[in-house]
């Protein structure tokens, strides 16, 4: 019963818990009597687990996934190399609408017995837009605050994105396909000003081929959690003196291991009849 749909059973739940278990099982008939910790028990012998569950996303696997995937990932196995002959991988990525939240009350610090404890409530002082450039060679990044998450400040920030990779033979730059990215105005921006920057959207549904994604999840954890900022200036302050001491302390080349041919099987594995 609990590998089944509650509304298989006639029920509106959405998902199941072991009261819920244990109350149905009873008016089912299929005990007599059953307390909620025998369910429990009887579940973990199983190795199952309703109360949990998360999300996953459904890539488009066609021919362009295949494409853009692999080019992708050559870049990634290729960085090093290609470095040293004057091209550079960038991976490029957002973080919108970043709320520059104060507490209403001072955190309690962490004394001998007791976590720090933060205020529930706050004010929200407007928001701010994170561009985030990785080097994938170095793991070296750099942040910029956009006004808004639009082509248009997008491509007042391009020129400082790219402007210290000017004379390399060549440029990789890696994004998903977010609407200011794949604009006809920045898609244009690009074509006049940087001709030799080579663009590689990730397939629809696999933004997570973005290694700034990665970065931007890991810069996050050190240095957005938790934070307590009372005005939008002060968040925008904030930004700009982290990125710096990310470099100094975290920044490193992220360990990639999945290869073109592990994609290739596994796409094989997931078409083949």
């Amino acid at each position: 019963m609990a590998c089944c749909d509650p509304a298989g059973l006639g029920l509106s739940l959405t998902h199941w818990s072991t009261r819920s278990l244990a109350r149905v099982a009873v008016e089912r008939g299929i005990r007599p009597r059953i307390a909620h910790s025998t369910v429990s028990l009887i579940l973990r012998q199983a190795d199952l687990q309703p109360h949990r569950w998360r999300y996953w996303k459904t890539p488009t696997l066609n021919p362009e996934f295949r494409q853009r995937a692999a080019s992708i990932l050559w870049c990634y196995e290729q960085a090093q190399e290609l470095a040293q002959r004057e091209e550079i991988v960038l991976c490029l990525d957002e973080k919108p609408n970043l709320p520059a939240r104060e507490r209403r009350c001072p955190a309690q610090c962490m004394k001998p017995r007791q976590i720090e404890r933060q205020e529930f409530e706050y004010v929200r002082h407007s928001t701010v837009n994170v561009l985030a450039r990785l080097e994938v060679h170095t793991g070296q990044m750099r942040a910029w605050c956009l006004e808004r998450n639009n082509s248009a400040c997008l491509r007042q920030a391009l020129p400082q994105v790219l402007a210290p990779y000017r004379k390399l033979r060549r440029v990789h730059r890696i994004w998903e396909g977010g609407p200011s990215h794949v604009a006809g105005e920045t898609q244009q921006f690009l074509r006049e000003h940087y001709p030799g920057v080579r663009g590689l959207l990730t397939p629809a549904h696999a933004s997570g081929l973005d290694q700034a994604e990665l970065l931007l999840r890991a810069f996050s954890q050190r240095y957005l959690k938790r934070g307590d900022w009372a005005s939008r200036q002060a968040l925008i302050e904030h930004l700009e003196t982290s990125w710096p001491e990310y470099n100094r302390l975290f920044a490193h080349p992220f360990a990639w291991s999945w290869t073109r041919h592990q994609m290739h099987a596994w796409m094989d594995r997931h078409l083949s009849p």
